[in-house]
């Protein structure tokens, strides 16, 4: 399966590429782990959302990026002051590259988050989202309650089939936004956004009458997916011209399904910041939004059910 990075750079013909991500290293522990994550980061809502559902978030504490993502990278909340950022309270860390140089001073990779914490090794467990949620699906179950543990987004039964899902949704749908919102030629916009599109044709077939994408359960085909569709007319639409067809107008079955999650699953509702997502989108990237001027539609960001 491709890396699930976020590198966002270009090669020669224009068409956007990832680069792989750097620390993996876990034991799973009480009162051992940190998470820090931006709720603009689709791939860190991920993670978000199923430490919700696995009842996570009293052993595993959560720090909040300001969306405002500048030269110096993602600042905490005292480095750029905005609604819903918060301080790094291990370390005072202004930025979160800060905590990359801490475990490597030499490191020239990016910074990017989600990244899950040691606080007992003061070091990086692991930087990668795909990983994390199955850290979280399964690692802690023998110290959560029975209800929690009960829940696995990954089953057995249904492994083929998510893998399968998985190595087209990915390169075709949650890269495939970014590798049509940052081509630089014509060809690789193109060659982007229509495979995009057809796969989201596909989801759409698949959803119609069901209430989730793999079997008759929540899996984590279905957080992983939904954290792109959630941002889908808010910004990719606009910004990534990602417009043949919005979601609320385009793709009933998906926007239905998107909508039960977020109104009926406190998960993915309190895991969404749609000010932090707008902000961060059209913000930060200014090689493709030199104004900084953030939008104020779609009214409502989501739809009611």
């Amino acid at each position: 399966m491709a890396s699930e990075s976020r590198d966002m750079k270009t090669s020669d013909d224009g068409s956007f590429k990832r680069a792989v991500m750097a620390f993996r290293n876990f034991e799973p522990e009480l009162d051992r782990y940190h998470l820090y994550v931006s709720y603009a980061c689709p791939w860190a809502t991920r993670t978000l959302i199923v430490r919700k559902l696995k009842g996570l978030d009293s052993l595993i504490p959560v720090t909040v990026v300001s969306p405002r993502m500048g030269k110096n990278g993602w600042p905490f909340g005292p480095a750029d002051d905005f609604p819903d950022a918060d301080a790094d309270p291990n370390y005072n860390a202004q930025y979160v590259k800060d905590l990359y140089l801490k475990v490597d001073p030499d490191f020239s990779g990016r910074f990017t988050v989600p990244i899950l914490w040691d606080k007992k090794l003061h070091t990086i467990v692991n930087n990668e989202s795909s990983e994390i949620i199955r850290i979280f699906n399964t690692a802690f179950n023998d110290i959560i309650p029975a209800d929690k543990a009960a829940l696995n987004l990954y089953p057995e039964d249904l492994r083929a089939e998510i893998d399968s899902l998985n190595d087209w949704i990915y390169p075709n749908i949650n890269n495939g936004v970014y590798r049509s919102g940052f081509a630089t030629t014509q060809s690789a916009y193109e060659e982007a956004v229509h495979p995009l599109f057809e796969s989201l044709d596909k989801v759409e077939k698949l959803l119609t009458g069901k209430q989730y994408i793999v079997g008759d359960r929540l899996t984590e085909c279905d957080v992983r997916l939904w954290v792109t569709i959630v941002r889908f007319d808010p910004v990719y639409v606009g910004l990534f011209k990602c417009n043949i067809r919005d979601i609320r107008h385009g793709y009933p079955a998906i926007n239905k399904w998107m909508k039960n999650l977020y109104w009926n699953n406190d998960a993915f509702k309190s895991s969404t910041n749609f000010k932090h997502i707008k902000t961060t989108y059209y913000w930060s990237h200014q090689m493709i939004n030199g104004t900084r001027i953030v939008p104020v539609g779609p009214i409502p960001d989501i739809e009611p059910l």
